[in-house]
């Protein structure tokens, strides 16, 4: 069998790191906002990130990922098992990427385009990019997650919201 990239690997283990945080946290610290410091729930940046690789999952086919056209859906923000259930189904696509898949050209919107769309609002770029990007994108969520909980009471494990190569270094210089 053929083995994965590691960038899919990456991308799985963070996904998998949310659902055992989620799972660990439960329904109340899920949807919490506590004004001033925090203005919507963890929720918010799950569903968030969940939109993202959703976008990118529904573009395999076509070659083109709307990062403008999201989901958004407010059920998610709420219910955290709803979050795990859509987590687990991106896990599942990404498993399902292989090592050819990577080098493959797509054309990309970013979602902080606020023209109107045309020929040239679209970037050229690789499933691999969009990966590393994805990555990082979700690992910066996870980040501001963390700092939610914290103001909250709630200490997550210390790497969640750290990016696999930090955590790497932090192996190698321990």
């Amino acid at each position: 069998m053929e083995r994965r990239p590691t960038i899919i690997e990456d991308n799985i283990s963070v996904l998998k790191q949310g659902v055992e945080l989620i799972e660990h946290i439960g329904d109340g610290l899920y949807a919490n906002a506590r004004p001033p410091f925090v203005n919507h729930g963890i929720g918010s940046h799950f569903r968030h990130c969940i939109d993202f690789y959703n976008s990118f999952l529904s573009s395999l086919e076509t070659g083109r990922i709307n990062y403008l056209h999201r989901k958004r859906d407010p059920l998610v923000e709420v219910n955290p098992s709803l979050a795990v259930f859509e987590i687990d189904a991106i896990i599942e696509k990404l498993g399902c990427l292989s090592p050819n898949d990577m080098q493959r050209p797509v054309q990309v919107i970013l979602e902080d385009s606020s023209g109107p769309l045309c020929a040239s609002s679209w970037s050229c770029s690789s499933m691999m990019r969009e990966l590393q990007s994805l990555l990082s994108h979700t690992i910066h969520h996870y980040a501001i997650i963390a700092l939610a909980l914290r103001l909250q009471g709630f200490e997550p494990s210390a790497d969640f919201g750290v990016a696999p190569s930090t955590l790497e270094f932090w192996k190698q210089t321990a």
